[in-house]
């Protein structure tokens, strides 16, 4: 992994990065993801944060951890969706959420504008 963030990242950044990894095959089923110690001393934060990170990928059903061993990708159920497809469409529904997320914030701006407009021509009418 050759990931080199210029801060260091949040456990939240950890886990979307591994998210698309996983998603573009760069980690496939059964594949171990780099140790929570090492990783987190490369990128300069807390190992809590890793296995936070970890803990999310976990949840989201991508990873499972080993006692002693690691976290490694989950090889597809037949019929389950595979840790790809379902962090692909994490992925998906990531940008989705940002996307939505900057047309709440544009409403509330507009909405803004708006009250303070109908302040102003009301404070004028008195």
């Amino acid at each position: 992994m050759d990931w080199k963030p210029e801060k260091p990242p949040t456990a939240k950044e950890i886990a979307a990065k591994f998210r698309g990894d996983i998603a573009d095959g760069s980690y496939g089923p059964g594949a171990r993801l780099p140790g929570a110690q090492g990783l987190a001393k490369k990128l300069g934060v807390a190992l809590m944060t890793v296995q936070s990170a970890y803990r999310q990928l976990a949840e989201d059903g991508l990873v499972e951890g080993r006692q002693g061993s690691g976290t490694y990708v989950i090889d597809p159920v037949k019929g389950e969706p595979t840790a790809q497809q379902a962090a692909a469409s994490l992925r998906d529904l990531q940008e989705q959420l940002k996307h939505v997320t900057s047309q709440f914030s544009d409403l509330r701006d507009r909405v803004e504008r708006l009250e303070a407009g109908r302040s102003g021509r009301a404070d004028e009418n008195q």
